[in-house]
């Protein structure tokens, strides 16, 4: 069973800049896709940023260019830095992860990510950005 924790989150004014961070207990498998989702009051959950393996990284059109996501293989360890943070980005922030899953053929990031195919989530952190 892989645990997911994330830390990070908190406030910070419209333009500022946060860093998320998530750690897994283990990897069940060296194929994998690690990433974000977030979800607003009243909103669905949505992906924010993912990045599979081999470091290949997909983004939100809402993120692109302001958030960057990266890891560390090592320590097992997302990140996400956001900047030019928006009042529209304030969401929980969940970090997900699927283990051993291919899409396509050659992917290990699903081309058209949905929440219902990320196995493994943390319990989420909030982030708020006020005006």
């Amino acid at each position: 069973q892989v645990q997911l924790m994330e830390s990070g989150g908190g406030s910070v004014q419209s333009g500022g800049s946060l860093r998320l961070s998530c750690a897994a207990s283990t990897y069940t498998n060296s194929r994998y896709c690690l990433g974000w989702f977030r979800q607003a009051p009243g909103k669905e959950r949505e992906v924010v940023a993912l990045i599979d393996n081999f470091g290949v990284t997909n983004y939100a059109d809402s993120t692109k260019g302001r958030f960057t996501i990266s890891q560390d293989n090592a320590k097992k360890e997302l990140y996400l830095q956001m900047s030019s943070l928006k009042p529209e980005d304030t969401a929980n922030y969940y970090c997900v992860a699927i283990f051993g899953a291919v899409w396509g053929g050659n992917y290990y990031c699903p081309p058209k990510p949905r929440s219902g195919d990320f196995r493994y989530w943390g319990h989420g952190t909030q982030v708020t950005v006020f005006s």
